[in-house]
């Protein structure tokens, strides 16, 4: 009955946020002076930030939802206990390197993830492909070189550190958690019926599985993105700064700005770059590692397929790794 209640909950929330942004969008294009309500501006910049969002994340969870219809029907459990290996060290490894060469962002990553664990993918595994894929990509890396004066030092640094630290946290996880933790059991009757049937009735069962899927995982996305708009919004800057404008504040400021911006990590380093002459180079290290790896609305699209205990002790040996590591650097 709860599972029920909030997911019919998320699914009218989604509906309303939707309707509400079509409705002002229409309303300042075709109503304009008509309206006799001036919106407040406060209001039209939270609707600018949400809508930028989501056209900013939706390319990537389409391609996300694509890949895990891909691996949903044409991906059997026997090659991936096949193509994993049975040391746990060398599974988080090879997880952390094919996330590396993976050009995916945190949007669609999720259901990538979600469903390589369904298939049977060690949640070490999974959690090192899920670090490293919207991270360390090359993509990401190209980005980052350009953004900041084609200078290799940050996007080296950020390629190095993130995967460090992306090993140290999947190999933390499949020490505590053991299990998958889904929420819900893996239902793959589809593929069992499907394994042998023609590469059009196939294809055709991708397209199902990633048109559910998308659905699943953009209603979160929405909510999300929402939350991510309101903080940025109504939020002001300066309340960031309680922790002091030394160093050791500065970085938790930047990776709070990473948490809550929600950036995509193909365009992140752009806005790292602006940064330059308020904060040292550590915290924007700090910025351009922690976003990739989690956010606000990476966090809810986590907490739809996992379950709660794990995503917050996640975002906890995250946050303390990227901290600490970024930290050293400084020493060093």
């Amino acid at each position: 009955m709860y599972r029920w209640f909030s997911s019919t909950l998320i699914d009218v929330t989604g509906i309303v946020v939707i309707a509400i942004a079509v409705y002002f969008m229409l309303a300042s294009q075709f109503i304009g002076a008509a309206w006799p309500m001036k919106l407040p501006d406060s209001f039209q910049q939270f609707s600018t930030i949400f809508l930028s969002i989501i056209i900013e994340a939706i390319p990537f969870v389409l391609i996300g939802v694509i890949i895990a219809g891909c691996i949903q029907i044409f991906v059997t459990e026997e090659q991936i206990r096949r193509w994993i290996p049975k040391n746990r060290f060398l599974a988080v490894m090879m997880g952390c390197v094919v996330g590396a060469f993976f050009p995916a962002c945190e949007c669609g990553i999720v259901p990538i993830m979600r469903r390589l664990v369904e298939k049977g993918v060690p949640l070490h595994a999974a959690v090192g492909f899920m670090l490293t894929g919207p991270l360390i990509n090359p993509i990401v890396i190209l980005s980052t070189y350009m953004a900041f004066g084609n200078d290799g030092t940050i996007a080296a640094l950020r390629m190095g550190i993130g995967f460090v630290d992306a090993l140290i946290i999947a190999f933390i996880v499949g020490f505590l958690f053991p299990s998958n933790q889904l929420k819900a059991a893996a239902v793959l009757d589809v593929r069992e019926h499907a394994e042998h049937a023609s590469l059009f009735h196939r294809l055709e069962e991708v397209l199902k599985h990633s048109i559910d899927e998308f659905f699943d995982m953009g209603k979160y996305l929405i909510v999300g993105a929402c939350i991510a708009a309101l903080m940025q919004t109504y939020v002001h800057t300066k309340s960031l700064f309680l922790f002091g404008g030394g160093d050791f504040g500065k970085t938790i400021v930047m990776m709070g700005l990473a948490y809550f911006l929600s950036l995509c990590s193909e365009a992140d380093a752009f806005i790292a770059a602006s940064f330059k002459s308020l904060f040292p180079a550590t915290s924007i290290l700090a910025f351009l590692v922690y976003g990739p790896m989690i956010d606000l609305k990476n966090t809810i699209m986590l907490l739809s397929v996992f379950r709660v205990r794990f995503v917050l002790v996640l975002l906890v040996f995250i946050t303390s790794v990227v901290f600490i590591s970024v930290y050293l650097t400084r020493i060093l």
